[in-house]
């Protein structure tokens, strides 16, 4: 499988499809694909590394579900539990009632920010807290379902700091990054030392038109043109090296590793029991999205079905992908995980993600 999908991602590259690329796959615990391709910095030529993190928007939502469930495993958070009882502020305007399982599904009803936010907005932690916990809800918690672009990894990340006392990116890496040894490959925050390390973005050819032709849904109503991801956000110092885990930095082989980990022992490290992966990775919602508008299948902070799939017929794969073309997922039914990172940015189908994970599933299943 190593062969095929590095000359998969070789073509891409010489192609021009792809400037930069990271594949990995684990299967069983095992890491069975490791491949990489192009360069990481167009301007300088350095070449992708398998270390290289690549800013990777949304797919780190994924890895923010991980941190609260291997605390909740701990005994540390409780799903059912109103968010109140942790952050009395949250019960601001009606949202007394919401809890830990709202906001993990996209249900709590906050996915707005105001429209003047700007990235060093997003780097105040307290700030954002603040605001969000004082915003009017759109619908009753756990009456409808949204995505909450911005705003669900603050909810996330004040839960987790209210209840450990530490930020959530201390929490990453030492509950979850460092035992599986990925501390170096796997942020929300990223160290200042570590910024030379990371893939430089590049938007993608037409992605200004691209953009300017997208419908007019409440999703991008709810984001502020300054927050809309996009390279030159990206590649931003003040948003990299922030705690921002509605989004993350990574390297494939990092991201796939974590999901492994919820699957099965890797390297002597299993992040969840089976009970408690079968409980995060059930059907949790289905209902239309109220802010793209179609049916989105999620489970307890991840969504369900492979990217490119219609999810009814992959429904075991849970996982997260990004705006720019990411994706991180796993499937309990094969063993295997799967974690794509680029950095050519663009705004359409994350054709990468759906071409390579179909080469990769029907590479299994052969």
């Amino acid at each position: 499988m190593q062969q095929l999908v590095q000359q998969a991602i070789d073509r891409l590259v010489d192609s021009g499809e792809e400037l930069g690329i990271q594949v990995a796959v684990y299967r069983h615990g095992e890491k069975v694909v490791d491949a990489v391709a192009g360069v990481a910095d167009p301007v300088t030529g350095r070449p992708v590394a398998p270390d290289t993190p690549f800013f990777s928007a949304s797919t780190g939502k994924g890895v923010t579900a991980t941190v609260v469930h291997v605390l909740a495993e701990r005994g540390d958070l409780d799903y059912d539990a109103p968010i109140v009882e942790l952050w009395p502020e949250f019960g601001a305007h009606g949202k007394g009632k919401a809890t830990l399982r709202h906001a993990l599904t996209h249900s709590i009803g906050v996915p707005a920010v105001p429209a003047r936010l700007t990235a060093p907005d997003l780097a105040d932690w307290d700030g954002m807290c603040a605001l969000i916990a004082d915003s009017e809800p759109w619908w009753e918690p756990g009456t409808r379902t949204g995505y909450h672009a911005v705003t669900w990894g603050y909810v996330l990340g004040e839960v987790v700091r209210r209840a450990t006392g530490r930020p959530i990116s201390q929490v990453l890496r030492e509950e979850v990054a460092a035992p599986l040894g990925i501390a170096d490959e796997l942020y929300f925050g990223v160290p200042a030392s570590a910024l030379d390390r990371l893939a430089r973005l590049e938007d993608a050819p037409g992605s200004a038109e691209m953009m300017a032709a997208m419908p007019d849904l409440p999703l991008f109503r709810a984001t502020p043109p300054a927050l809309t991801p996009s390279a030159a956000y990206g590649n931003d110092p003040v948003v990299l090296t922030a705690d921002i885990p509605s989004g993350g930095t990574m390297s494939a082989r990092a991201v796939a590793r974590m999901y492994a980990a919820l699957l099965t022992e890797v390297d002597g490290v299993r992040l969840l029991p089976d009970e408690r992966l079968r409980e995060i990775t059930a059907l949790a919602t289905a209902e239309t999205d109220q802010m793209v508008g179609f049916p989105t299948p999620r489970a307890l902070g991840y969504n369900l079905g492979r990217p490119g799939t219609d999810p009814h017929r992959t429904p075991t794969v849970f996982g997260m992908p990004g705006m720019g073309g990411s994706a991180a997922y796993a499937d309990p039914t094969t063993g295997l995980s799967f974690a794509l990172t680029r950095n050519r940015f663009s705004l359409g189908p994350a054709t990468a993600v759906d071409r390579i994970g179909a080469l990769v599933a029907e590479a299994e299943t052969d």
